[in-house]
C-alpha cells in the first residue's frame, strides 16, 4: 500500500477516470458526484464527452474526506475542515506538518541522523502513528522521489534515509508486534519492489486498525506466498507496489494466486492506481496509496 519512494510520474497531470477513483477509496459513484455537485469537494477535470477526470491530489482528498467523516463530522463541515487542513480537534495545520519535512529534509541533505531522530521522535511523542504516517511520511517520501528522480538529491541521500527508516521502522513495528492480537494479513512486496519502507509503515498503520501483519519484506514470488498463509493462519494477503512489476505477474501469477489462496487478495502502492484494471481482472482487491485509509478498508473487509 506505500513505498521508498515515488515511483517514476508519467504524466505530472496523470488523471484518473471516476470508476478507478471509486475502487481506490471505497466511496461509490453516486456519492462521488453528490460530493462534488452537492458538498464542492472536489473539482474534477472533464472530457469533451462530460467524462469526470480525477487528479492524484482529487483523490488524496477524498480519502482524508472519508477519515474526517469516520471520525463523526458532519458532511457538511468536511469541506471547511479540509481547506483549513484540520484532522480532527486538537490537531495541528499544515504549517505544522510542513515544518517537520523541512527539518527532515534538512537532516537527510546534511546526513544528521541525530537531526533527524529528533524530528521523527518529536512528532511522534506529540501525535498518532496514523497521524505522522499521512501527514508526514508519506509526503515527504513523495517529495524525495521527486527530488531524486528531478537529479535535485543524491542517491547518496536516498541510501542514508531509507536505511534509518528500515532501521527506524523495523524496530518500532518488531517492538509493537509482541503479543499483538488482531485479523493475521500476510504483507509483503511484489516481484521486483526492493523498497519495503512504505509495507513497513502499512504495518504500523494496520495494527492501529486492528490488523497483525505478518510481513515477508521486500521482492516476494507470488508462488512463494501459500506455505506462509497456511502455517501463519492469514485472512488475508497485502501485496504492496511502487511501479509496475515484471511481465505476467498481475496477468498471470497474480491470478493464480487469487484462486489458489482461498483468502481474499489486497493490492496497494502507487501500482494499484495505475494497473488499476489488471488488478481487479485478477480477482485481487485495489486499496490505492493511502496507507490509512487502505488499511480500514482491509480491516473492515475482512471483518464482513
Amino acid at each position: 500500500m506505500i513505498t521508498a519512494k515515488a515511483p517514476k510520474i508519467r504524466d505530472p497531470e496523470e488523471l484518473y477516470p471516476i470508476r478507478t477513483v471509486a475502487s481506490l477509496t471505497g466511496v461509490n459513484i453516486v456519492t462521488l458526484r453528490a460530493w462534488e455537485q452537492r458538498h464542492g469537494l472536489v473539482s474534477p477535470a472533464r472530457t469533451p464527452k462530460g467524462h469526470r477526470l480525477y487528479r492524484r491530489e482529487d483523490i488524496d482528498r477524498i480519502n482524508r474526506a472519508v477519515t474526517l467523516l469516520d471520525r463523526g463530522l458532519a458532511i457538511s463541515q468536511v469541506k471547511k475542515a479540509l481547506d483549513q487542513a484540520e484532522f480532527g480537534e486538537g490537531a495541528p495545520a499544515d504549517t505544522t506538518w510542513a515544518q517537520y519535512r523541512a527539518r527532515m529534509l534538512g537532516a537527510i541533505s546534511g546526513f544528521d541522523e541525530d537531526d533527524l531522530e529528533d524530528a521523527y521522535s518529536q512528532a511522534l511523542s506529540l501525535h498518532s502513528i496514523e497521524h505522522v504516517t499521512q501527514q508526514l511520511m508519506m509526503p515527504l517520501l513523495q517529495v524525495l522521489g521527486s527530488r531524486w528522480e528531478r537529479g535535485e538529491g543524491a542517491v547518496a541521500e536516498e541510501h542514508f534515509f531509507g536505511v534509518y527508516l528500515r532501521n527506524k521502522l523495523g524496530a518500532r513495528f518488531h517492538h509493537r508486534a509482541r503479543g499483538t492480537a488482531g485479523v493475521r494479513v500476510l504483507a509483503a512486496c511484489l516481484p521486483g519492489e526492493q523498497h519495503e519502507v512504505g509495507l513497513l509503515l502499512f504495518a504500523l498503520v494496520a495494527q492501529e486498525c486492528g490488523l497483525h501483519p505478518i510481513l515477508l519484506g521486500a521482492n516476494m514470488p507470488l508462488s512463494e506466498l501459500a506455505p506462509p498463509i497456511r502455517r501463519a493462519d492469514c485472512s488475508g494477503i497485502v501485496l504492496s507496489g511502487s511501479v509496475a512489476p515484471p511481465a505476467r505477474v498481475l496477468d498471470e501469477q497474480l491470478p493464480k494466486l487469487v484462486s489458489a489462496a482461498g483468502i481474499p487478495v489486497f493490492v496497494g502502492g502507487m501500482v494499484s492506481v495505475r494497473e488499476r484494471d489488471a488488478i481487479v481482472s485478477a480477482g485481487a482487491v485495489v486499496v490505492g496509496n493511502d496507507l490509512v485509509a487502505g488499511a480500514k478498508r482491509i480491516r473492515a473487509a475482512l471483518a464482513t
